[in-house]
């Protein structure tokens, strides 16, 4: 028999074309190239280093074993979203209702997702910061959305204009997209521009969407949520996981909070599309969420440690660096070599064997930047920062 040959023949044109005009990621296309260089230094991958702490996987054996390989309800295993409920009411004073108002999803990915997809009417514009994750503006693209950028700046710390918040809103914006401890950045958001936001909000009776997944990761002082300010429970959807404080990226697990109608209309999507998370992986988050928390502050101290080095070695290297707030990330500044990001991320990686991000991945302000992540070894930072310095001072 004739083996037959799969093409594209004929079927392109019947494509979307919002998916056809959708850029591909610029982190996935830079490491097709990574993937492809031999005892090369990652420091690319936003993920820790660190495996799942053995009690947590031990939980997710134990339901293997146990037989829980089940599908649970759309909305979660009931005594996970009564311990995330009772989390989040001892760190933001907030009690959500378990029942109503938060659902268990496949990463905050899918929270993000669903989120948009559930308040979105086609041109409507969610206002977002960047430099930001990469997955931003492409999710509300897919939500038929319209994304309106703000940049942010390395000499103001990356901070938020509000009054130039302000003059972006207009009669078609539907929501406001936070993201702090922020990607690439590390950088933060204080509680009074935080109020400042929410009071616009409220003004414009918008909805803001709160990526909190490094709220674990923050290294002065706690972490604030805008969800503790009077008024805004009700109109925020509040999403975290377990990826990055608990080192369960490959768990694929996340939850979403917010009004009983928000979160209804997210299950009705996640409902036809997910059916629900992992039974799996939601029985080991139950044990990261009740006795993960002296993991998550070993896991922090070592993060504050690399912190401290790369920022400090890169000053040193002349590659001016915010130091981060949180996350894993360091978004220093190229500007003296010259080079574009991409330019110096592929000059790097073939001659030096370092990976990093080129900035424009997060943004198109971004040139004169790139992300690194620390979420490695001290070792390996080390010997990833002297190459660094030896290719910087032969441009």
């Amino acid at each position: 028999m004739k083996l037959h040959v799969v093409t594209s023949h004929n079927v392109d044109n019947l494509l979307s074309d919002n998916v056809i005009t959708l850029p591909p990621s610029g982190i996935r296309e830079f490491f097709d190239i990574v993937y492809n260089t031999p005892d090369c230094i990652s420091l690319g991958v936003g993920e820790p280093d660190f495996v799942t702490p053995w009690r947590i996987s031990d939980a997710g054996i134990y339901a293997i074993k146990d037989g829980n390989t089940h599908y649970t309800s759309n909305k979660g295993l009931q005594e996970l979203r009564q311990h995330i409920a009772a989390i989040i009411s001892k760190k933001h004073n907030v009690l959500y209702d378990p029942e109503t108002q938060i659902l268990v999803t496949i990463g905050v990915s899918e929270g993000l997702d669903i989120a948009l997809r559930s308040i979105i009417n086609p041109g409507d514009e969610v206002i977002y910061f960047e430099p930001c994750y990469v997955s931003y503006s492409a999710t509300i693209k897919l939500a038929y959305g319209k994304a309106v950028a703000i940049p942010t700046h390395c000499e103001d710390g990356f901070a938020i204009d509000i009054n130039q918040l302000q003059k972006t809103i207009t009669h078609k914006t539907k929501a406001i997209m936070l993201n702090y401890p922020a990607n690439p950045t590390g950088a933060s958001i204080d509680k009074q521009t935080l109020e400042a936001i929410a009071s616009l909000a409220i003004h414009h009776n918008l909805i803001v969407i709160a990526d909190e997944i490094y709220d674990e990761i923050t290294y002065n002082g706690n972490h604030f949520s805008i969800i503790s300010i009077p008024g805004m429970p009700e109109r925020t959807i509040y999403l975290n996981g377990f990826s990055k404080a608990y080192a369960m990226t490959g768990w694929r697990l996340g939850y979403a909070c917010g009004s009983e109608s928000i979160i209804s209309a997210m299950n009705k999507i996640h409902q036809y599309t997910a059916l629900c998370a992992p039974s799996i992986a939601q029985y080991a988050a139950i044990e990261a969420i009740t006795h993960g928390q002296r993991d998550v502050a070993t896991m922090r101290s070592h993060y504050v440690k690399r912190r401290n080095f790369i920022t400090s070695r890169l000053q040193e290297i002349g590659l001016e660096c915010y130091p981060p707030r949180g996350a894993f990330y360091a978004f220093p500044s190229i500007a003296k070599t010259g080079l574009s990001s991409r330019e110096f991320a592929v000059r790097l990686l073939k001659s030096h064997k370092v990976a990093v991000v080129p900035g424009t991945a997060f943004g198109s302000c971004y040139d004169n930047h790139i992300r690194c992540s620390y979420a490695t070894s001290i070792e390996q930072l080390k010997e990833a920062m002297d190459r660094i310095a030896d290719f910087v001072n032969t441009l």
